[in-house]
């Protein structure tokens, strides 16, 4: 449909194509500990049939303190080649709620080169709750070779966010609950400080759904715009650990925003810091 994002795909059109040559379909799960959810076990209880799971945890760089860093390239490369991915494919990507974890692979896809990367409108709560088709068969994989083409200029490094709050020079669009972007809630990783970045604008990532879809193109404007980021201008997005900023990054580029980059960091880093200036309270008018 014309007013929904080019970069989702609906439960029929996956349907319809389950089996066909060329397409991989990734479940993206992935939740706080305190959730007491297991990804992978509840992967392995039920997917769509061809899923294969996309593990949050071993597909980010070992080399990093910080939670779910993107992956240097090469190492991206070995891991979805051995997941039988090529950058060719049409990769549809899914989570369990819909428009929570799978954006970030969406984004991390698309970062890495790939062309025909997708999110499943829905996700697979509700795939499940249509009546759809799922299995607990192990999907069987033949490694590929993954070409990479590294977007570098679509990553916000620390030192860019120095320079970005210092200057203005992009908005900054949050995707932290209410409570957590003025200050009022705790951050759910120990030792962050709460709050948000001066000059940042609270975009929620759940506002931007409605029960696991993502709303119409008119809908994500009227969301953006309520928040106060100008679609004319440069923006990075952020969130706890640069998950939930790909949802914002999905909306953004929905509405053929182009100059947005995402803050790998987030505020796993920003928060831990002591000398990085931190506000309280509702965005800056």
């Amino acid at each position: 449909m014309a007013d929904k994002s080019a970069f989702v795909v609906s439960p029929e059109w996956l349907q319809e194509r389950l089996g066909k040559p060329g397409l991989s379909i990734l479940d993206a799960s992935w939740y706080f500990p305190f959730l007491n959810r297991d990804a992978e076990g509840e992967y392995k209880a039920a997917h769509i049939p061809g899923a294969v799971f996309f593990d949050h945890e071993k597909l980010s760089d070992p080399d990093s303190p910080l939670p779910h860093t993107l992956p240097k390239p090469e190492a991206f490369a070995a891991a979805v080649s051995s997941m039988g991915i090529t950058n060719n494919d049409t990769i549809v990507v899914y989570d369990g709620p819909g428009m929570n974890t799978s954006p970030r692979v969406w984004w991390m896809f698309r970062t890495m080169g790939a062309k025909n990367v997708f999110v499943l409108d829905g996700g697979f709560d509700n795939w499940k709750k249509d009546g759809r088709p799922v299995t607990s068969d192990a999907t069987k994989i033949a490694p590929t070779a993954f070409v990479v083409d590294f977007q570098a200029d679509k990553v916000a490094s620390f030192a860019d966010m120095r320079k970005i709050v210092d200057t203005g020079s992009r908005q900054i669009a949050d995707a932290r609950a209410a409570g957590r972007f003025v200050g009022k809630d705790p951050e759910p990783r120990e030792g962050l400080r709460s709050g948000h970045m001066p000059g940042a604008r609270n975009v929620p990532s759940s506002a931007l759904a409605d029960k696991g879809y993502l709303k119409n193109l008119a809908g994500l404007r009227q969301v953006l715009d309520d928040a106060g980021v100008d679609l004319s201008g440069p923006v990075v997005t952020s969130c706890g650990s640069g998950i939930t900023a790909a949802v914002i990054t999905l909306a953004l580029e929905s509405l053929g925003h182009k100059d947005n980059i995402l803050y790998d960091g987030s505020w796993s880093e920003w928060g831990a810091h002591k000398d990085t200036p931190v506000a309280t309270g509702e965005a800056e008018q």
